[in-house]
């Protein structure tokens, strides 16, 4: 089966390897050192320090092999490709939302990347989804959990 292709900007891509870089270096070195610690105070079957430190090594290990399959499989946009004329990956985007109104502003990205309340949100998310392929000056209804939701395309910048 072939592994899901991961959609990221430039931006993006250099967050996660830099993260990654960070897990190698820094972080493995720290709890090494933290085990290291709590096993010089004995006896291990009742040292929740050594425990606490063996958690942690998995979880850094854990995150190491996610990151490393993410950026294996990663597909970045490139900036020169996203469209000022439609909503595509990359896109920003200035909606204005007719029920409330108000003017909000959001970048569509990878699901790796979405960060709703910093604006990044997920071209797989529904809004996201109901945005792509559409100009500037067409609204959009978008189903959400609280019935639908209008919204009017202000501009499209990459």
């Amino acid at each position: 089966m072939a592994e899901k292709k991961v959609v990221l900007t430039y931006d993006g891509l250099k967050k996660l390897e830099e993260e990654l870089e960070n897990l190698k270096t820094v972080k493995r070195k720290e709890v090494a050192e933290k085990i290291k610690e709590a096993r010089g105070q004995g006896d291990l079957s009742e040292n929740a320090e050594y425990d606490a430190a063996k958690e942690e090594q998995a979880e850094i290990e854990a995150r190491i092999v996610v990151l490393e399959k993410m950026l294996r499989n990663a597909e970045v946009i490139d900036d020169e490709e996203v469209s000022n004329e439609v909503v595509s990956l990359g896109s920003t985007i200035e909606l204005h939302d007719i029920e409330f109104d108000e003017v909000m502003a959001y970048t569509i990205v990878g699901s790796a990347e979405a960060d709703p309340m910093n604006g990044r949100i997920s071209n797989e998310s529904p809004v996201g989804m109901a945005l792509l392929g559409h100009s500037t000056g067409e609204r959009v209804t978008i189903e959400t959990p609280d019935g639908e939701a209008v919204f009017e395309i202000i501009s499209i910048k990459r």
